[in-house]
């Protein structure tokens, strides 16, 4: 709610935020270019490693920055930034003696289904922007870029180099980054506007893995499970997951009318149709951030429910399936696989199954875990240890970002509370710790600001993302005057 003190505050604007206000219009217009474009990461061509949607975003990005008289590097087609001259113009900005980074990402999850606008569309409702990205990171990206050229346009002379990063993997493992880090030195602090309002003071340890089991020969005769496929991004909730059965056609009646059943008893959208010699089986869910699956619904889970209420000629394959509905079904906090791990900086592990891979030979689940940040690596799979013993499964281990954390009194945690205070008028929430992996991860001293707002629905790696003009010109403006903070006239010793 926004105070008598804020609103005073904000009626004395200085020129930079006023100069927010003037560029609306065009900052609507780069923004809708960028999310035009469908920067999904696809198999590597020569000269774009992570495919060419991802490459035409980047070199949109790049473009923009040139067109405002930007210093712009491109890192080998791996990411690049755009330099802000430091305060002697005769000094390279790449050696400027101390930057301030804004960590951003181009990339996105894919699309999903069931979206009410093309999310490729850009279109425009009501004030509202919907399009993949809006949020996740092309939104936020636009705001700290505008954020820049508003100071930048009234003149000011920054005491620090400011720097935009563009990553362009980060939804995929960060391999971008990690080849960036090898040719440029990181910024001495930065901030990441790829997560939420107030700010992000602790973000949970990341672990992907792959739970994997072969399959011996089996019986002859009976239901055959030919297939389970679903899920598009380990870090997103499946919204889609089918199953592909064969045998004798007088079964088909029988799983039919369970499926009947089961939809009836359930609520579940879940359906059954011939495909050749063959039943399709598909079930459709929700799809939500892996960090918090609550918000979802995982058509993975509900599939294997329903096949759990069949009996297939495959003993090893029913064991799989009996497994996943012991042991991890629908639980999100990891207790029936035996990792109900937590401390009290950060509450519970959180547990997303995003894609399962199963054909008559062997199964691959692909796991994404939030792991306490007390914790590492090494307590989550301990814990689990004597389950998937039990079940003679095997564990491929992809990666693990470790935890990050600053205390809720550090200066600048108080200086970017303050500000995200005066320009929202919400007093009452507090810094968060979550379960969401940001670029803050990739440097010392990043903290993630930014950009949902508490109680905005959060439609991060959903459908029908979307951003409102309103808080895409606040979330600008917090930006700038951060900026200004921090590099243009420093408040604190970052």
């Amino acid at each position: 709610m926004m105070t008598e003190q804020n609103r005073a505050d904000l009626s004395r604007q200085p020129d930079y935020l006023l100069k927010i206000d003037e560029l609306k219009d065009n900052m609507i217009e780069d923004l809708r270019g960028l999310l035009k474009i469908k920067s999904v990461k696809a198999p590597a061509v020569e000269g774009a490693p992570f495919g060419q949607g991802v490459k035409e975003a980047f070199h949109y990005m790049l473009d923009l920055g040139k067109r405002e008289g930007f210093a712009c590097t491109n890192i080998d087609e791996y990411g690049g930034h755009m330099d802000f001259a430091a305060a002697d113009d005769s000094v390279d900005p790449v050696d400027a003696p101390e930057t301030m980074g804004i960590l951003c990402h181009l990339d996105v999850v894919p699309e999903g289904n069931d979206w009410e606008h093309d999310p490729y569309g850009a279109d425009m409702e009501d004030g509202v922007i919907f399009g993949r990205g809006t949020l996740d990171d092309k939104g936020p990206t636009i705001a700290a870029f505008y954020a820049i050229k508003a100071i930048k346009d009234c003149g000011y002379t920054p005491k620090k180099n400011i720097r935009i990063i563009l990553g362009l993997d980060e939804e995929t493992g960060s391999e971008g980054m990690e080849y960036y880090k090898e040719k440029v030195a990181m910024p001495d602090f930065a901030i990441v506007p790829d997560a939420d309002f107030p700010l992000v003071h602790g973000e949970m340890g990341i672990l992907m893995f792959d739970l994997v089991k072969k399959f011996g020969k089996a019986r002859k005769g009976g239901l055959v499970l030919k297939s389970v496929k679903g899920g598009n991004a380990p870090n997103m909730v499946p919204d889609k997951a089918q199953a592909v059965i064969s045998g004798d056609r007088e079964n088909y009646a029988g799983v039919k009318a369970m499926a009947a059943a089961f939809t009836l008893e359930t609520g579940y959208d879940l359906t059954v149709k011939g495909r050749g010699a063959s039943l399709e089986i598909t079930v459709v869910g929700k799809s939500a951030h892996g960090a918090h699956p609550w918000s979802g619904l995982n058509a993975v889970s509900i599939l294997m429910e329903f096949l759990g209420r069949l009996d297939f000629n495959s003993e090893e394959q029913n064991d799989f399936v009996s497994f996943y509905n012991q042991h991890i079904g629908y639980n999100l906090h990891g207790e029936n696989i035996g990792c109900g791990l937590s401390d009290e900086v950060s509450g519970k592990l959180i547990w997303n199954s995003g894609i399962i891979d199963l054909d008559q030979n062997a199964v691959k689940l692909t796991v994404n875990v939030r792991a306490p940040i007390t914790l590492d690596d090494q307590d989550v799979y301990d814990a689990m240890s004597p389950v998937l013993e039990k079940y003679d499964i095997g564990v491929v281990k992809n990666m693990y970002h470790e935890p990050i954390y600053f205390p809720a009194e550090d200066p600048t945690v108080q200086l970017l509370l303050s500000i995200y205070r005066k320009h929202s008028g919400d007093t009452e929430t507090e810094p968060l710790v979550i379960g969401g992996g940001t670029y803050a991860r990739q440097m010392a001293n990043a903290i993630a600001f930014g950009a949902l707002y508490p109680g905005d629905p959060d439609l991060m790696h959903q459908k029908n993302e979307c951003i409102t003009i309103e808080s895409l010109v606040q979330t600008t403006k917090i930006y700038a005057e951060t900026i200004y903070r921090l590099a243009v006239e420093p408040e604190v010793r970052v």
